[in-house]
């Protein structure tokens, strides 16, 4: 409504300031000027004459970071190999990474969170996404307390992510 009464005033005032000799000028100048103006507005990005040729098109999806996993919460995989890796500058470490080949088929590199761990070649892990900022290419995690990786004993805080269970009282 507002660009109609912006352009509809637009013209008024070139067509008062016009000095046309013959009738039908005024109204050739007005349709030169809304085409003018057409080409020149845009929405959303667009000129108004490539709007209304192509429309807006369809939005742009955001890429899927865990395809191995393909479309589930977690995925059951074989240990393939356990290494260490260092991390990104500025930290330093050793952080406990496992090569798992999926029961989608895929092989990924998933880091072993947490304080030791009881994994070898041929483990059975249970896989889950999220990535490891600081190491490249790790973009998977596997969950303590389920399948062979165990649990950490005598943890007491945040206990649900590690498969520690309750302590005694």
């Amino acid at each position: 409504m507002a660009f109609r009464n912006k352009l509809s005033g637009f013209v008024r005032g070139t067509l008062s300031g016009s000095s046309a000799s013959s009738a039908n000028a005024p109204e050739m100048h007005m349709f030169n000027t809304i085409r003018c103006m057409a080409t020149k507005l845009f929405v959303g990005g667009l000129s108004v004459n490539q709007f209304l040729r192509h429309g807006r098109g369809s939005k742009a999806r955001r890429p899927n970071r865990s395809r191995a996993l393909t479309q589930c919460p977690q995925k059951q995989g074989v240990c393939l190999r356990v290494s260490t890796r260092t991390p990104k500058k500025p930290n330093s470490a050793l952080r406990k990474v496992a090569a798992v080949r999926l029961t989608s088929g895929f092989e990924v590199t998933a880091y072993i969170p947490g304080i030791g761990h009881n994994l070898q070649e041929h483990s059975v892990v249970l896989v889950r996404g999220g990535r490891v900022k600081d190491l490249p290419g790790v973009k998977f995690h596997c969950i303590r307390g389920v399948k062979d990786l165990l649990g950490i004993p005598d943890r007491r805080r945040g206990r649900s992510f590690y498969g520690a269970e309750k302590p005694k009282k």
